[in-house]
């Protein structure tokens, strides 16, 4: 998958970024439990309460070079964690990105 879907208010490196994705990549891949697009602009994630550190830190670095990122981490039933993403609706084709980086 590609990264056109970065907007230019992104200010990770440009050599960093495929870094930064793959880091999104195994996240889903090894703790995502669920996920809601609730709606254009809010994506909700539910992961394994193992992911916490690993989520906390992610998104910490995310917030910092995507400052429209608004990501909540609070606890989940059954040892989860559960992520809300906002983005502003200018950015919903960002959170569109995201989500097909989804696993199926």
């Amino acid at each position: 998958m590609d990264d056109h879907w970065v907007p230019v208010a992104c200010t990770l490196p440009t050599a960093e970024r495929p870094l930064r994705l793959a880091e999104f990549d195994q996240l889903f891949a090894d703790h995502l439990r669920s996920a809601d697009r609730v709606d254009p602009h809010t994506l909700d994630l539910v992961l394994t309460g193992e992911s916490r550190a690993t989520v906390t830190d992610l998104t910490a670095r995310e917030t910092e070079c995507c400052s429209f990122f608004d990501f909540t981490i609070t606890e989940a039933p059954g040892n989860q964690v559960r992520v809300r993403v906002n983005v502003p609706s200018a950015y919903a084709a960002v959170l569109d990105g995201l989500s097909e980086r989804l696993p199926r």
